[in-house]
């Protein structure tokens, strides 16, 4: 009996499967079923030695430099790809149609030609198109070799032949065909092998790469994940159409730190950086207002003040709703349980509105403590103190726990002229803390710290004020 020519694989999990189906039994996804042309059987006594030649190991204690770095001039984007461009690497930048994704790199590849080739290659547009983006933005004069095409033979050649460029972006590898496949530009066959081939011939030569990624409409680069697996960076370009922030945000990266983000601002002349950005997201709040709380976090190795503004109201609904923009709906979901279950407040039967002001997205657990005394505020309709700033992990048990990083964000608000400080009572490191209510001074800022919610709930039935 002869071996089947293909076979069909799932781009999620890698399971194999005898026939197309339209879910996949092994990890559940949907549609994630495609047909690929089978390997060869691997030879035998491929395991004896024989034809195969003998690789050195080495120790974890010699010594290396670190990789050279090309400044791109973007302090941003410099800082989320780890201090500069790394030649020899591979870059993935995805984000919603319209976000700024070919604007920023179009400005990355100008402000580096001065110093070094670049070459801007783009699949969706035009050559006209980009030039008429470049003179808007300024950057017509720049010595950026551009063209449009979306065949990989043709591109491959072109790189492989002659002197190799410094950089070279791709825009986007969802356009790119390789004429060897049967399926259609954008598949999941077309995006991983155009991928491949690219990343092979930028590590061979040297040449930094950025690759364009559509996103899927849950957030997710489009294609097959091993994509992200492929490339040594992965940035995702985030923000709210109605804001002029940006935020680009580094979630892998071989070279630097995961997580990192960079902030941009959106204008008529390109994205521009934003050296402060705590002060920008905090430049319209204005004080003496129920439902409002001033955040510290960490975004990467950046902390950031933002405030956080909550509108509790009754509901005529027999389900009250729960709109939630810039947070986790179920981390809100376990804040308000543990704020009806331990503290015995009513707020079930309320309509509760959650927003993260600026288009800023936090996922870290230390917002729960100024998300719940947001809520408090405006439930009580007691304005928090405008020169405090909140931060802290609640349990499901009531009590306040401790987060990392605890100087970095104190450090952050000093800056910004905040004079007090809600904290968890008990520290990562050993020392003494102060109970709730009592303020200890540390610096410039007065400490007040609780070690369970319902002393948060007791400053603002008994105080009248946070």
């Amino acid at each position: 009996m002869a071996k089947p020519s293909s076979r069909f694989v799932c781009q999620e999990c890698g399971a194999v499967h005898l026939r197309w189906a339209g879910k996949c039994e092994s990890c559940g996804a949907w549609n994630s079923i495609v047909e690929e042309a089978a390997p060869e059987a691997v030879p035998k006594g491929l395991g004896s030695g024989k034809g195969g030649r003998r690789i050195d190991f080495v120790g974890l204690d010699g010594g290396s430099n670190p990789p050279p770095r090309r400044q791109t001039g973007i302090e941003e984007l410099d800082r989320v790809c780890g201090g500069g461009l790394v030649p020899g690497s591979a870059l993935l930048v995805g984000g919603d149609p319209g976000i700024g994704k070919s604007t920023l790199l179009l400005q990355a590849v100008a402000a580096l030609a001065a110093g070094a080739d670049c070459v801007y290659i783009s699949g969706e547009e035009a050559v006209e198109q980009v030039r008429l983006r470049a003179r808007r933005l300024g950057l017509a004069g720049a010595p950026v070799r551009l063209a449009s095409a979306t065949a990989l033979r043709d591109i491959a050649a072109t790189l492989e032949h002659g002197e190799p460029p410094a950089v070279v972006v791709i825009d986007s590898i969802q356009t790119m065909y390789l004429d060897s496949l049967d399926s259609a530009p954008g598949t999941v066959a077309q995006v991983r092998s155009c991928a491949s081939e690219l990343i092979r011939i930028a590590k061979r030569r040297g040449i930094t790469l950025f690759l364009v990624g559509h996103v899927t409409k849950e957030g997710q680069i489009a294609g097959p994940r091993v994509l992200e697996h492929m490339v040594d960076t992965v940035l995702y370009f985030e923000g709210e159409r109605g804001h002029p922030f940006r935020i680009l945000r580094s979630v892998k990266n071989r070279f630097g730190a995961t997580d990192e983000i960079g902030v941009f601002e959106m204008s008529d002349k390109g994205l521009a950086g934003v050296v402060n950005p705590s002060a920008l997201f905090l430049a319209e709040r204005r004080g003496n207002v129920s439902g409002s709380c001033v955040f510290a976090g960490i975004e990467g190795s950046r902390p950031m003040l933002v405030e956080i503004q909550a509108l509790v109201a009754p509901s005529a609904l027999g389900t009250p709703r729960r709109a939630v923009i810039g947070w986790d709906s179920g981390r809100l979901a376990m804040i308000l349980a543990v704020l009806d279950a331990r503290c015995g407040l009513a707020l079930a039967g309320n309509d509760v509105y959650l927003n993260v002001a600026g288009g800023l997205r936090i996922g870290e657990p230390a917002a729960d403590l100024a998300v719940a005394a947001a809520l408090l505020s405006s439930s009580c309709d007691v304005p928090v103190d405008a020169d405090l700033v909140v931060f802290g992990e609640i349990g499901l048990s009531g009590e306040v726990r401790a987060v990392n990083q605890m100087d970095a964000r104190l450090k952050e608000a000093g800056k910004l002229g905040f004079a007090q400080a809600l904290l968890p009572a008990v520290r990562h490191r050993a020392g003494r803390a102060g109970s709730a209510g009592q303020g200890t001074g540390e610096g410039e800022i007065v400490i007040r710290r609780i070690g369970h919610v319902q002393d948060l709930v007791s400053l603002f039935r008994v105080g009248g004020k946070a």
